[in-house]
């Protein structure tokens, strides 16, 4: 239910900062309502566990509506030049590519679980993606602080997207060794 609301929040928070330039305090409100749907993330997880209402299907509905809230929200942040096109490249084919691989391991009934690293680099980029929001308004050297942020999220990202590939090659090869 709350990857639902998650989804649901991505369109007002794209015409927030898409705004930014006609409403005042537009990125304050993307911000605000970001950290709402980062938030429902957390909560979401937390309250599956303690329930032990874990599935397969909760699984795939939160990673992808965290997709869908990190790559949007990232698109957004492209358009008004707060984040560069190359680190929302690479945080995207993260996504797309980890998402093929989980779906190819679930069709053969498979499942990779999410990782101590993914949980980590969804964190960052949350972490990133507001920041880039509420930018400092003085750059730190050629930078501001949340592109410095931004590049280290895109390391984080690149080695989750590799601990993802080694578990589905892990997962192919032990499923061929046993046939």
């Amino acid at each position: 239910m709350m990857a639902v609301a998650r989804v649901l929040l991505v369109p007002a928070i794209i015409a927030l900062i898409r705004a930014h330039d006609r409403l005042e305090h537009a990125y304050g409100y993307a911000f605000t309502l970001f950290l709402v749907a980062a938030f429902t993330d957390f909560l979401d997880g937390y309250l599956a566990r303690r329930m032990k209402s874990e599935s397969v299907l909760g699984s795939f509905l939160d990673t992808t509506a965290d997709k869908l809230l990190v790559t949007a929200t990232l698109l957004a942040l492209v358009s008004v030049s707060r984040v560069s096109v190359w680190a929302a490249l690479a945080i995207m084919m993260r996504e797309f590519v980890v998402m093929a691989l989980r779906g190819l391991v679930a069709v053969g009934g498979g499942l990779i679980k999410p990782s101590a690293w993914g949980k980590i680099k969804t964190t960052a980029q949350f972490t990133v993606i507001a920041l880039a929001m509420m930018r400092l308004p003085e750059p730190w050297g050629p930078l501001y602080l949340d592109q410095w942020a931004m590049w280290v999220a895109v390391i984080l990202t690149i080695a989750s997207g590799w601990q993802y590939l080694a578990a589905y090659w892990n997962t192919v090869f032990s499923e061929r060794s046993v046939s």
